[in-house]
């Protein structure tokens, strides 16, 4: 099946190069649709390739387990016949059997492990997909003090552990972070996210005197009568007359307001984690969550905290999340100290109840770790040599596949999951302590009168759905791309490019024995705030015509949307829609538009194309500057066969003329990166400027032979220096070989 190609109207040319940003066919333009106000999420999901494996579940239950050495190696020589599964305490055979690494094509292998049928696309596997880790900061139990470890902790991991294909997300209990709550491997709106983080004014301290501290007020409740006569003494004794009857009225109202207020902060902090977690279901394979704290005291009558944590180890259980606690507050011996608002305690009561008080407020940061098979770690003041260990624990893991009881689930409880080793009592073993039965189908509902059937919702109006929601619909896998260039005489302008699949679309028949499909798309371009700033609607109209030879990709629609935005950081996300089948797929990109008018260095996105093999004169060896070349079309999937020319196209903005020749002086220098690893660098080389009359704009094409990189995903860094202003920029892209 194949997809016949109509010009868009509003060809894009870059005429410097001759370098022809090609466009796939549309029909009829329609009226933008209202633009949706966006569900801000703390993890939306990253648009996943086309040619991810389709997940189809059985009904087999997935338990991940991790096992270590006395030195805390990872121990990859295990079979099924060493484990021993027991749910609730009864064994379980163990139904599949498999060693996972994470951050691969981990979802076929899960389906592989599970015994069920996958779907694969005609398309190249995803390769070095990379892992998916969240940042969990917990402003609700955090100080001022706290703060700058937790934005330490996690500029650490942006500049020194990510990894070059990893998706992450940093959210916040109290929501703070806003918009920026999305998954994602841009540094720039991670380090935007960070700097969103500031201390936050939650505190359960009253006015009154003595002061009285949380764990005070829970001592309190629970009737202890040290705490309970230290308070109510120095009450009567600050207010003379008053009864002893009246005083430990007032102190037990004091406790009971702060445990109270307390008990709400944990439930909104657990309840966004839980939500975070759930949000990543859908999400392929194992996830690693940092939850950051100032800790919280979880034994709250007023509250439901151990609830809201088994809700949060369920949830963990079913979407692949281990969790790593860590405490903000570092290495302490005592929640108390000089700088402390305490009460004056000459009989030392309330500092002999208060010994548990420290390990008291990380039972629940403890709770959650060990619950979901991770770790926490405490009394540092070095986070960041967790995060390591951490990311290299979780990446390679065995998958125990078993059946539940059919009878047993019918009462719809949590479970209890124990693992145990046979005849390897030397190791150590890290599992998910459980995990809550699934809740019954609903039941079948009697035939009632017929009642008035509701109307089907347009296609706009399904579309602007997929947009608002959290993560990407995949039902219609497509691609996307942003890229930012200013053009002389047109300003900067944002090129949205949509890719997708014709193996997704539904065709027609028609009288010319031609097969025809319609796609709708739909686009929405927000601020770093979410504040919608402009939206597109379109129908394309796919005629087949090309023959079952032609290469899947060359079958694909593309289509291209320009937009004009203000300088800033934006998000622009879309949606695609098959009329004939209702299919829906989205994605999204972040971008960043520069300020030209600041007069200091800066860069294009990195365009990317390719020059098939058929289309290239001789055989390049090297990162080449091509000069004048014949058109190529840009790429929106950024996927290029081995037998293929790389070809990107750069400009460089605000170049300071020299004062000798008046002309600028920039070179510029490319690195191809794989696994964080360079496996291409080119030294600086001076862009030339003879041919070019229009130095504000200074352009560089050139081309990278891909036949002798191996297939993966990769980086390309363009790194430009201005030797006569003495600035340098950065962009980097992605890009895939099959």
């Amino acid at each position: 099946m194949c997809a016949h190609r109509h010009a868009f109207p509003s060809v894009i040319y870059l005429l410097a190069l001759s370098v022809l940003l090609t466009w796939s066919s549309f029909a009829a333009a329609q009226e933008p649709p209202p633009v949706p106000t966006p569900v801000p999420s703390p993890a939306p999901k990253p648009a996943r390739s086309q040619d991810d494996v389709v997940r189809v579940y059985t009904e087999l239950v997935q338990t991940d387990v991790m096992v270590f050495d006395k030195q805390g190696r990872f121990v990859k020589d295990l079979t099924r016949d060493n484990f021993e599964l027991r749910i609730d305490g009864k064994p379980r055979p163990i139904e599949a059997f498999e060693l996972i690494t994470a951050g691969s094509n981990e979802e076929s292998q899960l389906a592989a492990a599970r015994g069920a049928p996958t779907v694969n696309l005609q398309r190249p596997v995803p390769l070095d997909r990379g892992r998916i880790v969240f940042f969990y900061v917990d402003d609700f139990h955090m100080d001022v003090s706290n703060f700058p470890m937790a934005r330490k902790l996690i500029n650490h991991f942006i500049d020194k552990e990510m990894g070059q294909n990893d998706q992450v997300a940093i959210s916040s209990a109290t929501g703070q972070i806003g918009f920026l709550q999305q998954l994602t491997n841009d540094r720039l709106v991670l380090r935007a996210a960070v700097a969103r983080l500031n201390p936050r004014s939650f505190s359960t301290k009253d006015m009154d005197r003595p002061p009285m501290t949380e764990y005070n007020a829970l001592m309190i409740e629970r009737q202890d009568r040290d705490v309970l006569d230290f308070f109510v003494t120095e009450t009567m004794r600050q207010n003379p007359g008053m009864s002893r009857d009246i005083a430990a009225h007032i102190v037990r109202g004091r406790a009971s307001t702060i445990v109270t207020q307390a008990a709400m902060f944990n439930s909104n902090t657990l309840i966004g984690l839980e939500r975070l977690v759930r949000t990543a279901k859908d999400l392929p394979g194992r996830k690693v969550l940092f939850f950051l704290s100032g800790g919280f005291l979880i034994e709250n009558r007023r509250g439901d905290s151990f609830s809201k944590l088994r809700d949060v180890t369920n949830a963990a259980a079913r979407s692949g999340v281990v969790i790593y606690s860590m405490d903000t507050r570092g290495l302490v011996a005592s929640l108390t100290d000089a700088s402390t608002d305490a009460p004056f305690d000459p009989s030392g009561r309330l500092i002999s109840s208060s010994m548990g008080e420290l390990s008291a407020t990380q039972d629940g940061m403890n709770a959650l770790a060990a619950d979901t098979g991770g770790k926490a770690l405490f009394n540092t003041n070095d986070l960041t040599q967790g995060l390591a260990p951490a990311l290299k624990e979780t990446s390679v893991y065995y998958l125990l596949a078993w059946k539940p009881d059919a009878e047993s689930q019918k009462e719809k409880r949590f479970r209890n999951i124990e693992v145990k080793l046979v005849n390897r009592q030397n190791l150590t073993v890290r599992v998910r302590k459980g995990y809550a039965d699934v809740d019954p189908e609903p039941p079948t509902v009697a035939a009632q009168p017929a009642a008035s059937p509701t109307p089907a919702k347009s296609a706009p109006a399904q579309l602007r759905e997929s947009i608002a929601a959290a993560y990407p619909q995949r039902g219609l896998p497509i691609l996307i791309s942003a890229d930012y260039y200013d053009v002389a005489g047109k300003g900067p302008t944002l090129s949205t490019a949509i890719q997708i699949p014709v193996e997704f679309l539904s065709f027609s028949p028609q009288p010319n024995g031609k097969s025809q499909a319609t796609v709708d798309v739909s686009g929405v371009f927000y601020d770093d705030k979410g504040t919608p700033k402009g939206s597109f609607l379109e129908r394309i109209i796919a005629t087949s015509s090309l023959g079952p030879s032609t290469p899947v990709g060359d079958r694909d629609i593309t289509f291209t949307y320009p937009a004009k935005l203000a300088p800033g950081l934006y998000q622009v996300r879309v949606a695609a829609r098959d009329d004939k089948s209702g299919r829906i797929g989205g994605a999204h990109a972040w971008f960043e538009i520069p300020d030209l008018e600041k007069k200091k260095l800066t860069m294009s996105s990195v365009l990317l194309g390719e020059r098939r093999q058929q289309q290239q004169a001789q055989t390049l060896t090297n990162v080449s500057n091509t000069g004048p070349v014949s058109p190529i079309a840009m790429s929106a999937s950024h996927r290029f066969q081995r037998d293929s020319a790389l070809r990107f196209l750069v400009f460089a903005y605000n170049a300071v003329l020299s004062s000798t020749d008046q002309k600028p002086d920039v070179a510029i220098q490319v690195q191809v990166v794989r696994d964080d690893q360079p496996v291409i660098t080119t030294a600086l080389r001076k862009i030339a400027t003879d041919q070019h009359t229009d130095f504000a704009r200074l352009p560089y094409a050139a081309e990278i032979p891909l036949n002798d990189l191996p297939t993966g995903r990769y980086q390309l860094h363009v790194t430009l220096i201005d030797r006569v202003s003495k600035q340098s920029t950065t962009r980097q892209t992605h890009f895939d070989i099959y």
